[in-house]
């Protein structure tokens, strides 16, 4: 077996920004998380934090509480998407105890203050904490409303100087040219630019996500999480899912 220090030395992306969508928790059931879901992320993750690398997690909250549903019941916008990021915490706290039993060290911090349950989002003590291999957890989004969680996980992306985001889709293996669900002959494209994503209006991340992430040359990576060893194989290099970048994978080697 390789040590970690010979295992780097085949890591294309060492430091990693994860972005988990919350239904990619529920599995099989309506709402919440399933057991084994988690376990199996949780799985994932170690897999590429035994390699050496470091890796931050974006954890939405939709499986608990979106704020498009609660603005749907006559709820305040606004109000509905504080609901939301606390729905993002309760999802922070659950996979931090799962990686802890699974002797992870693992810290989670948040952009609405609760230091009863976490720290504070303090960029230079988030990057501090992968420094000593720590997985770090962002919850609360942007701590602001109208803003996603896929704007959260691109400029924590850009605080922490990831070198990649890593944005699992639950059994979508990348983009698509048109929506595979409707259109059954809809293609995977191995590579897009941020500027086609963007133009090309393809449902992937958000608009002001996609701008952040180009104007902080950081490449979104779109694939199945489902796949096993997806996330360990992404990180060597491998060509799974869809790249999103300024230039195609063959002029960025």
């Amino acid at each position: 077996m390789k040590g970690i220090t010979e295992a780097m030395a085949d890591i294309k992306y060492k430091r990693i920004l994860l972005k988990l969508s919350g239904e990619a928790l529920t599995g099989s059931q309506a709402y919440g998380i399933e057991p084994g879901v988690i376990d199996g992320i949780a799985d994932e993750i170690i897999e590429a934090y035994s390699m050496g690398v470091q890796v931050a997690i974006v954890v939405g909250g939709g499986n608990f509480f979106r704020g498009v549903q609660g603005s749907s019941w006559g709820m305040d916008k606004a109000a509905a998407d504080y609901v939301g990021m606390l729905a993002t915490i309760m999802n922070c706290l659950i996979l931090q105890g799962v990686l802890n039993k699974k002797g992870i060290p693992t810290r989670v911090q948040t952009a609405i203050t609760m230091p009863s349950v976490a720290e504070p989002f303090i960029r230079l003590r988030a990057i501090r904490h992968l420094e000593k291999n720590r997985v770090v957890i962002f919850g609360g989004g942007t701590g602001n409303p109208h803003v996603t969680t896929d704007t959260a996980a691109a400029l924590r992306g850009a605080e922490i100087k990831a070198d990649a985001i890593l944005m699992a889709k639950n059994h979508v293996d990348g983009v698509f040219d048109s929506d595979p669900k409707l259109n059954p002959s809809a293609k995977r494209l191995d590579y897009i630019s941020f500027d086609d994503l963007i133009s090309q209006n393809l449902k992937v991340m958000d608009s002001a996500a996609v701008s952040l992430c180009e104007q902080n040359n950081i490449p979104i990576i779109v694939f199945d999480f489902a796949r096993s060893g997806a996330i360990k194989r992404l990180v060597q290099g491998e060509q799974i899912g869809t790249l999103v970048a300024s230039r195609p994978p063959e002029v960025m080697a």
